[in-house]
C-alpha cells in the first residue's frame, strides 16, 4: 500500500507545485529585466558619460538622480512582479480552499448516507414492533368481540303431546329458556366488564366478560361500548389516557333518580380539551358517530337507573372509573347530557 505522505492529492497539485518551485517565471522574468536595465545605466553613466544636466548639477543632486534612474525603475519592476505572484497565490489558495469545501461536503453526504443506511434497519424494526403490537390488540379484540354477540332467542323445543286419558285432549309444556334459569350478574363482574379486559392475559377479565355477556341488557351495553370507544381510537381518543373529576356516588344517585341541570353537571368531569374538541367534532360531521354515541348513552342511563338501586357508594365509584363511565363523562358532556 502506498504511503499517503508520498501520495500527492489532485485538489492540492497546482498549489503544492507552487510551493516547491524555487524561482518562478515571473521572478525569472523580472532578474533579466533588472539586470537589463542595470546594464544599460552602466553603458549610460559610465561609457557615455552625459554632460548635460546631470554635469551641471551639484554633486549631492546629481548623486540622488543618479540612484533614482537606476533603482527606481528596478524597484517599480519587483513591485509588479510581488503583485503578480501575490495574485497567483490568492488564485491558488482560492482553488485549494475550494477544494477542501467540496471535499468536506462529500465526506458530510457520504456520512448523511451512511447513518440513513443505519437507521433504516432501526426504524424498520420500529415499525415492526408497532405492528405486531397492533396485531396483538385486535387479536385480543376479536377475542371478546366474538364472545360479546348476543344470544339468539332460544325457542323452546316443542314436545310431544303428551295423551292425558281423553283423545281430544293434549297437555302443552311452557318452554323455559336459559335467560330466565341464569343468576342474576354479579356487581363486580359487571364492573369488571364494564372496564374490559387490561391485556389479552387478563383472564379474570374475560371471565367477567363472558358472564356479563350472557346478560341481554348488559350485553347491549357492552356491544354499545365497544362501538364507541372503536371509534373514539380512530382519533386517538383513549379512556386510559384520560383523567376526569371523580364525582361523589350521590351525584350518580341524583342522576340515576332522572336529575338534571347544574346540580349534576360534576359527572362531565372530563377537562381534557383536544378530546373534547375532537369528539365534538366528530358528533357534528359523523352521522354513524353520533348515532353510535346517542345509542351508547341512552344504554348506559337505563344502566345506571337499574344499578344505583342496588349497589354500594363503593360499587358506583368503582363503576365511574371503568372505561365505559369514562366514555359517558366524555359523550355526555360533548351531547349535552349533564346540562
Amino acid at each position: 500500500m502506498p504511503n499517503r505522505r508520498d501520495t500527492p492529492s489532485p485538489s492540492l497539485g497546482i498549489y503544492d507545485k507552487a510551493r516547491q518551485e524555487s524561482l518562478s517565471t515571473i521572478e525569472v522574468v523580472a532578474i533579466a529585466l533588472s539586470l537589463v536595465w542595470f546594464a544599460l545605466t552602466l553603458i549610460f553613466f559610465l561609457v557615455l558619460e552625459p554632460a548635460g544636466a546631470f554635469s551641471e548639477s551639484g554633486g549631492a543632486l546629481r548623486f540622488v538622480m543618479v540612484l533614482m534612474t537606476v533603482f527606481l525603475p528596478v524597484a517599480m519592476i519587483w513591485v509588479v512582479t510581488t503583485a503578480t505572484k501575490s495574485s497567483r497565490i490568492f488564485r491558488e489558495e482560492s482553488k485549494r480552499l475550494q477544494a477542501s469545501i467540496d471535499a468536506i461536503r462529500q465526506a458530510y453526504l457520504n456520512q448523511a448516507q451512511a447513518q440513513h443506511a443505519t437507521a433504516e434497519p432501526s426504524v424498520t424494526r420500529k415499525l415492526d414492533e408497532i405492528a405486531a403490537a397492533q396485531r396483538k390488540t385486535e387479536t385480543a379484540l376479536a377475542t371478546f368481540s366474538s364472545s360479546r354477540q348476543p344470544l339468539p332467542p332460544r325457542t323452546a323445543a316443542p314436545q310431544p303431546a303428551q295423551s292425558t286419558g281423553s283423545d281430544d285432549q293434549v297437555a302443552l309444556p311452557l318452554g323455559t329458556t336459559a335467560e330466565d334459569i341464569q343468576p342474576p350478574l354479579d356487581h363486580e363482574d359487571f364492573i369488571r366488564a364494564l372496564n374490559f379486559p387490561e391485556t389479552a392475559e387478563d383472564k379474570v377479565g374475560f371471565a367477567s366478560l363472558r358472564r356479563a355477556l350472557k346478560d341481554r341488557p348488559t350485553a347491549q351495553l357492552i356491544q354499545a361500548s365497544q362501538d364507541v370507544l372503536t371509534l373514539l381510537s380512530q382519533d386517538g381518543i383513549y379512556m386510559d389516557d384520560l383523567r376526569p373529576d371523580m364525582a361523589r356516588s350521590e351525584i350518580w344517585r341524583r342522576f340515576a333518580a332522572g336529575e338534571r341541570g347544574r346540580q349534576i353537571a360534576t359527572l362531565g368531569g372530563v377537562r381534557d380539551r383536544s378530546s373534547l374538541a375532537l369528539t365534538a367534532t366528530r358528533m357534528r360531521s359523523d352521522p354513524i358517530f353520533r348515532d353510535a354515541a346517542h345509542h351508547f348513552l341512552r344504554k348506559f342511563d337505563r344502566m345506571i337507573s337499574d344499578f344505583a338501586e342496588t349497589a354500594s357508594d363503593g360499587e358506583i365509584s368503582n363503576l365511574s372509573d371503568t372505561r365505559t363511565a369514562r366514555a359517558f363523562m366524555l359523550l355526555g358532556r360533548v351531547a349535552g347530557t349533564f346540562d
